[in-house]
């Protein structure tokens, strides 16, 4: 796997296929970063609206697309 900083470069590409595969790289690694850092708010007590708040979607999608992986506090 590329590094970060690899796939942030290739994102700037002019070459279409580099830039895309760059884009879906950047988009897997924002998905896993995004599941890291919810299952430490909730760890941590935040309820569904803080991390939706934060991450700028409602309580709902957020809990749809989380709530079975971490439940409830």
């Amino acid at each position: 796997m590329e590094s970060t900083v690899q796939i942030a470069e290739g994102a700037a590409s002019h070459d279409p296929d580099v830039g895309l595969r760059a884009v879906a790289a950047l988009r897997t690694l924002a998905e896993r970063l995004e599941l890291v850092q919810v299952g430490n708010a909730r760890r941590l007590g935040w309820s569904w609206q803080q991390i939706a708040d934060r991450l700028g979607v409602s309580k709902q999608t957020v809990h749809r697309k989380y709530g079975r992986r971490f439940g409830r506090r």
